[in-house]
């Protein structure tokens, strides 16, 4: 009984005292410093949970993963880079809104297929919280803001490497729209008599007259066509035009959805085709927009509100006619690019601006100048002087062909950036076994001992 009041009494208040200090210490032991990155640190804690999310995609992966200390160091080079393009996100203010925030974790909620609150109760139960969550997010898209900005700028595609791409057998097949179609065939050997090829030849011809005044194409090919696929109507799938047979290309050139060709002549017999659908390069006619606009850069003179409050004075004075768009222009606007110019940014397509403009852009009226608006370069003011309809079909395909290529020397560019953004910052890696080459100072060490 003594002992047990001494217990209560003594070591418990004892030991109530000495373990915030032992969890404190074992924290404090854990949580130092494992490298130094230009003005920021990598701390154990970070890299640690890291290695946990990344043991578990590993596993999930039924993957075998490298060895734990090869692993680590992989880990805290992600994490050393992920800090240099934070800190370059940092210095060229770059900023993530709260509504594009909110709009990111939607769409990461609705990919894993799970209400809000399942959402929720799922990260509670991975111990994360929904601010830390939200936290990281955000570092994502600014790191993925950054070096998408970092390395397309890096990436030029010129016009004959477009123009050599085009030409060539990858291009063309590439360029060439993907058909959804139908086919039936009368068949007829090539030597037939003259009698029976007439025959073949009214009966296609009926059979292409029927499906124009309105007969279903497919019911026809079950009924009369000798084609492989007449069973199931004549499908055919989607078929590239340049995998297709000369022939059959040049029958449907100039064919649109829901036509079918007039019945032609090849050694099998005559043939009926249908488009019952295409994808890809078909008339591109693409609303332009005519736009000018001020921009002004928050700074250390500058804060948002100051910047925000003096492009509301300029739209006050250009809707009494008291200024000019593009002598204020001139004189304020911070866009090198356009500033000459009065702002004039000319006929634009979609998807040429980041979002928050062209958002902006489609919704002001001809005529108008929107109120300001922020965006990753600063504050602007818009107008839209002019709108009209253009056809872009030869140019949709030049700028396809011009993603196509960016996006393949994209990932080797990247890598290239991020390796030089590495070798031209600070980093003091504070453990030696996380060093990269650790394994060559080890050996290095123990041919010296043996010398």
């Amino acid at each position: 009984m003594r002992k047990s009041v001494w217990l209560r009494r003594g070591l418990l208040p004892l030991l109530a005292v000495l373990l915030p200090l032992a969890v404190q210490a074992q924290v404090q032991k854990l949580d130092r410093v494992v490298a130094v990155v230009d003005d920021d640190v990598v701390m154990a804690t970070e890299l640690e949970q890291r290695m946990r999310t990344v043991t578990n995609q590993i596993r999930s992966q039924n993957v075998q993963a490298p060895p734990l200390p090869v692993l680590r160091r992989q880990v805290l080079e992600q994490l050393i880079v992920e800090r240099l393009q934070l800190q370059i996100a940092a210095r060229a203010g770059v900023t993530i809104s709260e509504a594009e925030l909110d709009q990111a974790i939607e769409r990461f909620r609705q990919g894993s297929n799970v209400t809000p609150e399942q959402f929720a109760a799922k990260l509670a139960e991975d111990g994360i919280s929904m601010s830390s969550f939200r936290e990281q997010i955000r570092q994502e898209l600014l790191i993925n803001r950054v070096e998408r900005g970092s390395v397309n700028r890096r990436i030029q595609i010129s016009d004959q490497e477009i123009d050599n791409f085009l030409r060539s057998k990858e291009g063309e097949f590439w360029k060439s729209p993907t058909l959804e179609l139908g086919h039936i065939l009368i068949s007829v050997s090539s030597s037939a008599p003259a009698e029976e090829a007439s025959e073949a030849e009214a009966k296609a011809q009926k059979i292409y007259d029927d499906v124009v005044g309105g007969a279903d194409f497919r019911r026809q090919a079950i009924a009369n066509s000798s084609g492989q696929n007449a069973l199931q109507g004549g499908d055919l799938g989607w078929r590239k035009t340049a995998e297709l047979p000369t022939l059959f290309a040049d029958a449907l050139e100039g064919l649109k959805v829901g036509e079918v060709t007039k019945p032609f002549r090849s050694d099998a017999g005559y043939h009926l085709l249908k488009i019952h659908d295409q994808r890809g390069a078909t008339e591109q006619v693409v609303q332009q927009t005519k736009v000018r606009h001020i921009l002004i850069k928050p700074s250390e003179v500058m804060s948002d509100d100051d910047a925000y409050n003096k492009l509301i004075e300029f739209r006050e004075k250009l809707q009494k006619g008291e200024a000019d768009f593009a002598e204020l222009a001139r004189e304020h606007s911070e866009d090198i690019g356009t500033m000459l110019q009065g702002g004039d940014l000319g006929w634009s397509t979609p998807g040429q601006f980041v979002p928050e403009f062209e958002q902006t852009m489609g919704q002001t009226p001809v005529g108008e100048i929107a109120l300001p608006f922020r965006s990753q370069f600063g504050w602007h003011l818009l107008e839209v002087m002019d709108r009209r309809d253009q056809d872009m079909t030869e140019q949709y395909i030049r700028n396809q062909a011009a993603n196509l290529l960016r996006s393949r020397r994209y990932e080797e560019e990247v890598q290239n950036w991020r390796r030089e953004i590495r070798d031209e910052a600070y980093i003091d890696i504070k453990v030696p076994e996380l060093r990269p080459d650790f394994e060559e100072e080890q050996e290095a060490a123990q041919d010296d001992a043996t010398e």
